[in-house]
């Protein structure tokens, strides 16, 4: 069922799969401020169903990152240009890269887990939009590159927590400053993919990733996607506390137990 279909971002749903493709393969799904607000508005639409949703891309990129057109004088039609965001205030500033945001933040939501299917190059926000998943199945042509620094700019969509969280500060920094590459043979290696697969096999290995997601409760998928989540952030102690508050959330709902 198609429940969204524009400005390049297609959005489907079968029971508890969805969907999200990258449609614009021509520029090699570059994005633009409309991409945004409708990978945002995909979020939304999402039916309760769903417990995995896929975003995949048409063509031989992922997505090259920001349409370089954001950075001319014209800019989009009928949009700001970057020129004219930074005459604004800094609280206009600041609610506008909110607004961009929201596109890369519902990805790891605690009802849901999100698979990016990468192949071909993933740059700027291309790459964090694939960080804002929490699983990354790629081919051995993927090519991840964060060019914001290089530009002047600072990555400010969403991507710099993951990427700290799934290969330290030290790597993360070196990939942030340097713009280079990380193919897909490093990005297995260090983390910031979980599978690498030859171009071929990427819609089977999604469709086997997304099968074993599903197999388990999503009770206890939930529970443990928290767990996980805060896992950072909480001190030794902590963690083993809430191990035991949601393994007894757990026991209480199996056992059909009011707490």
């Amino acid at each position: 069922m198609t429940l969204l279909d524009k400005d390049g971002v297609h959005l489907t749903a079968d029971d508890a799969i969805a969907t999200v493709t990258l449609t614009n393969p021509a520029k090699r799904n570059a994005q633009t401020f409309a991409t945004w607000r409708a990978l945002a508005e995909a979020g939304r639409a999402l039916p309760g169903s769903v417990r995995v949703v896929v975003l995949r891309a048409e063509g031989k990129s992922f997505s090259a990152g920001l349409d370089r057109q954001a950075f001319t004088p014209e800019g989009f039609d009928g949009e700001a240009s970057f020129p004219e965001l930074a005459r604004r205030s800094d609280a206009e500033l600041d609610a506008v890269i909110a607004g961009y945001q929201e596109a890369f933040t519902w990805w790891r939501r605690p009802d849901i887990v999100s698979v990016a299917a990468v192949q071909g190059h993933a740059i700027g926000a291309g790459f964090q939009l694939a960080l804002a998943c929490d699983l990354r199945v790629c081919t051995d042509d993927a090519q991840f590159a964060m060019r914001e620094t290089s530009l002047g700019l600072v990555p400010d969509l969403t991507g710099t927590h993951p990427l700290v969280s799934l290969v330290g500060y030290g790597r993360a920094l070196e990939i942030c400053l340097t713009g280079r590459f990380v193919h897909a043979e490093e990005a297995e290696r260090i983390g910031l993919a979980n599978l690498v697969v030859p171009a071929a096999e990427l819609d089977a290995a999604v469709r086997d990733l997304t099968a074993a997601l599903l197999a388990a409760p999503r009770d206890a998928v939930i529970e443990t996607k928290a767990l996980l989540r805060g896992a950072g952030e909480r001190t030794y102690e902590e963690q083993l506390a809430a191990e035991r508050a949601a393994q007894a959330r757990r026991l209480r709902d199996l056992a059909g137990v009011a707490e």
